[in-house]
């Protein structure tokens, strides 16, 4: 008897877990409109999958991310591909990690058909420093191709390419369009001009404009040595420096912003975008309101 539902009410690894502490044999089809994806349990056992191109391991994490479309359970369906290795409980337990991941790069690339852009910024100074797997999405992002065609041109699952411009939309590097529309600059993305300095409060240490600047700055390592901890320790002192050092220059509030977007890019990419959403929450308060 086929058990059948919508991946909106139920999520795959959930479901794959209730049939296969069954030990049943059988193939999962799951469709979200033009796509359509298979996975092949024996015995309980999950052993090949395949979506498009995508085929054993990756597929499994990318089906797992669908947050709609239909599944339905065909028992006594076997299959001799054997494509997949690991043990239902770790597979499903990445799987369960990828979802939960998605959810917080979902905030920002709700749809992997958007387009990625790049922002054209007035007043952007300073270098920026990219690592090899940024600066290869870079290379792939010409105004046409998708998140998902970006994510195949680079090699990359959809999932590991979306990781890598959530890192580059929260800095403002880039931004999502639908098709050939251009969508509205990202709201987390910098602003085209320098915000104005804010003036010290009644009572504040003297020692002009610079000086509330250089606190909030300071607020800024503290909050983010305390979120990454000593693996982050090196970038942080990094931006901090080099926004300390403009600040003495005569800078404005945009050191500061260019300090925090640049430590949250490196977080995104050392502890994920979770910990950088969280970030990025906890700087609000720092930020000019």
């Amino acid at each position: 008897m086929a058990f059948q539902g919508s991946l909106a009410e139920l999520h795959l690894p959930d479901i794959i877990q209730l049939i296969s502490v069954s030990g049943k044999t059988g193939v999962f089809h799951l469709t979200d409109g033009g796509l359509r994806g298979q996975i092949f349990l024996n015995d309980g056992q999950i052993v090949h999958a395949q979506l498009e191109d995508i085929s054993g391991e990756e597929a499994v994490y990318a089906l797992a991310i669908w947050s709609q479309g239909d599944f339905k359970f065909e028992p006594g369906v076997a299959t001799q591909h054997r494509t997949i290795s690991k043990s239902n409980t770790n597979l499903l337990m990445e799987a369960a990690r990828r979802l939960d991941e998605w959810r917080v790069l979902s905030k920002k690339i709700p749809a992997v058909e958007l387009v990625p852009e790049f922002m054209v910024l007035e007043n952007r100074e300073g270098q920026i420093n990219l690592n090899t797997s940024e600066w290869l999405i870079l290379s792939k992002i010409d105004g046409q191709r998708s998140v998902k065609a970006i994510a195949q041109a680079s090699g990359l699952s959809v999932f590991d390419a979306a990781k890598i411009l959530y890192g580059l939309i929260t800095t403002g590097l880039i931004r999502l369009k639908e098709g050939n529309a251009t969508a509205p600059a990202p709201r987390t993305g910098r602003a085209s001009a320098a915000p104005p300095t804010p003036a010290p409060a009644a009572g504040a240490p003297a020692g002009g404009p610079g000086t509330d600047l250089v606190a909030r700055l300071n607020r800024v390592r503290e909050i983010c040595n305390s979120m990454l901890g000593s693996v982050g320790e090196s970038v942080v002192n990094k931006h901090y420096q080099k926004a300390k050092a403009e600040i003495e220059k005569g800078a404005g509030f945009d050191a500061v912003e260019e300090a925090i977007n640049q430590i949250a890019r490196a977080a995104s990419i050392l502890k994920g975008p979770a910990t950088t959403e969280s970030l990025l929450e906890q700087l609000k308060a720092v930020r000019p309101h």
